[in-house]
């Protein structure tokens, strides 16, 4: 099995590593905060520099392309030649190319794989990995992200993985202000939560967001709104990778109007009521707009 150095253990993080372990993998960690590696039994060590000791593999899970550039600055000079970099970090699609390039540039390899599917899929293992890579490299990567995987989709070169992972989420943003908005639109209709999700779940307005996701409590039992909203994928990581996406359709010239609006909604309800809350907590901000909180 692979040697594996996984940095950035957190609520996502820890779990996937933890799956690494469960597949026979050598795992040394690393983390400012080893709290959540330690609960779910993840060797830590005192640095990322001792954690990339002996590494076939380094998995990096950061928040900011900032901190993916920060971990690059310690590490890159102690990795053997072919290592392979993977980083699954959302961050913007030329911050993951010059990550690559600078980890060519020392004679390793490179891929950015972002995903998707939160904490649960973190914790089942059934994650969607969006992989930007060397074509070659694919076999090798596959067979590393598949304990936390549930999909890995090829989708380019250096960069395509996190191309697509922003348009995702800025797919799955609007669909989830959507969804709160016709729940709290039918309420005041007089149709039960129940009868909306029945009818919507069976008809066109079908969509993650409503069915895995569904932002009320009741319908889905294992969504957050059956635990008030104790995130899976917080506010704030939603408000952030919207502002990711915007600066994609920037600088391609896209025009994103919808995406716009739903990102200024996020950023808002993140900044304020929503910075502890899954992104499914949105259907909050429409109750109180609507008068109902």
């Amino acid at each position: 099995m692979t040697t594996i150095a996984f940095i950035g253990l957190g609520n996502m993080g820890a779990p996937m590593a933890a799956n690494l372990i469960a597949a026979g993998h050598t795992v040394a960690g690393f983390d400012l905060n080893p709290g959540p590696a330690e609960a779910a039994g993840v060797p830590v060590v005192a640095s990322a520099v001792a954690a990339v000791e002996d590494a076939d593999v380094v998995i990096t899970m950061l928040p900011s392309g900032a901190l993916v550039h920060a971990v690059y600055d310690e590490v890159l000079e102690h990795l053997a030649p072919g290592t392979l970099m993977i980083d699954s970090s959302t961050i913007a699609v030329d911050d993951a190319r010059s990550a690559a390039d600078r980890a060519t540039h020392a004679g390793l390899r490179a891929a950015d794989a972002p995903v998707s599917g939160g904490v649960v899929g973190a914790e089942a293992g059934t994650l969607a990995f969006m992989v930007g890579a060397d074509a070659q490299d694919l076999p090798e990567i596959t067979a590393v992200l598949d304990p936390m995987a549930g999909k890995v989709v090829h989708c380019g070169d250096s960069g395509a993985g996190q191309a697509a992972k922003v348009c995702n989420n800025l797919m799955l943003a609007i669909s989830m202000v959507g969804v709160s908005e016709a729940f709290v639109l039918g309420e005041k209709l007089g149709l039960t939560d129940q009868t909306i999700f029945d009818v919507t779940s069976a008809a066109t307005g079908q969509c993650w967001a409503l069915t895995t996701n569904c932002p009320v409590p009741g319908p889905v039992p294992t969504s957050p709104a059956n635990r008030d909203f104790k995130p899976g994928f917080a506010s704030p990581l939603m408000a952030k990778d919207l502002g990711l996406a915007m600066q994609a359709a920037e600088l391609t010239g896209t025009d994103t109007q919808v995406g716009r609006l739903v990102q200024e909604i996020y950023r808002e309800f993140a900044d304020g009521d929503g910075a502890q809350l899954d992104f499914s907590g949105i259907i909050n901000r429409v109750r109180k707009a609507s008068g109902d909180q």
